[in-house]
């Protein structure tokens, strides 16, 4: 009897010590970067008295409040319109967390769609669908949405569509590599032989195997999404002005980084570290879900 208490008494102490190690696992400091983006993004309303497209001129390059010159009422300074640079970027960050997650669901979805028939298919539908994927590779993506936001305008729907039409690609390959790797294990095999149709074995016997991968490349392309939206609003291809953007910021002070750094220097550092959070925990995400790679 004592043996068995024992025993049970080990088990659970094992439990909890591996609890324990997996949440020091965790990448938190990707986590928290990742959460206070979408806190401010989502309550950017709340946490902030002042309007981001509001000018005050007599209030204009006001330095961060920690300088001489600098005021608490303006905590991060203000930009060449008398603009608070905080709610600035409360705002532009709704706007990038906006642009990221219509443009990954858009085109993840029809990558994740096309990659599934191509590599499940094969034959001419797989060569047509794969030379289509390396023309589209092959186009640069600044340079396709200058060429969007001339013909059809600058704003939030030719930013997403400018940007989901070249990002299906990435999904398409990825996926369909997967799927080659998959249909030619045993249980596809057996799925064929109980007479299961082609469409039952990529939506049930497939597409689950594939879900691992196609959330790391999720998660790994909004840090790539975000660079894309700030680079396009830095050219002025992107969200037009007044909207608060983290890339129009930069392009605003790029001209008075000696006399005013702050108007630039702020959402620069945000666009940096909202990045590198998302692509640590996309590498993170790959380890845990890759059994090859998961440390135990």
């Amino acid at each position: 009897m004592d043996t068995v208490e024992n025993l049970t008494v080990d088990v659970a102490t094992s439990t909890q010590s591996q609890t324990r190690s997996s949440l020091w696992q965790l990448p938190w400091g990707s986590i928290v970067i990742i959460a206070a983006m979408v806190f401010v993004a989502v309550f950017a309303p709340l946490l902030t008295p002042h309007s981001p497209i509001e000018q005050s001129l007599p209030d204009r390059l006001l330095p961060p409040a920690w300088q001489e010159g600098g005021t608490p009422k303006y905590p991060l300074g203000t930009d060449l319109f008398g603009r608070d640079l905080l709610t600035r970027l409360f705002y532009g960050a709704r706007v990038s967390l906006v642009v990221s997650a219509v443009t990954l669901l858009a085109g993840g979805g029809v990558g994740l769609i096309i990659g599934l028939l191509s590599g499940y298919v094969g034959g001419r539908l797989d060569g047509v669908l794969m030379r289509a994927v390396d023309a589209t590779l092959a186009f640069p993506t600044i340079l396709f949405a200058l060429l969007l936001a001339v013909t059809m305008g600058q704003g939030l729907r030719t930013l997403v569509i400018a940007v989901s039409l070249i990002l299906w690609a990435r999904f398409a390959r990825v996926v369909r590599g997967e799927v080659l790797a998959i249909k030619a294990r045993d249980f596809i095999a057996l799925a064929r032989v109980r007479g299961c149709s082609h469409l039952r074995i990529m939506l049930v016997h497939i597409l689950p195997n594939v879900l691992n991968t196609f959330m790391v490349l999720l998660t790994l392309h909004m840090g790539f999404v975000i660079i894309v939206e700030a680079s396009l609003s830095f050219l002025g291809a992107g969200i037009p002005p007044p909207t608060p953007s983290w890339g129009q910021m930069v392009a605003e002070g790029r001209g008075r980084l000696a006399s005013a750094w702050w108007v630039s220097t702020f959402p620069g550092v945000a666009i940096t570290l909202v990045v590198l959070a998302f692509n640590l925990f996309g590498d993170w995400l790959r380890d845990r879900l890759d059994p090859k790679l998961r440390q135990l």
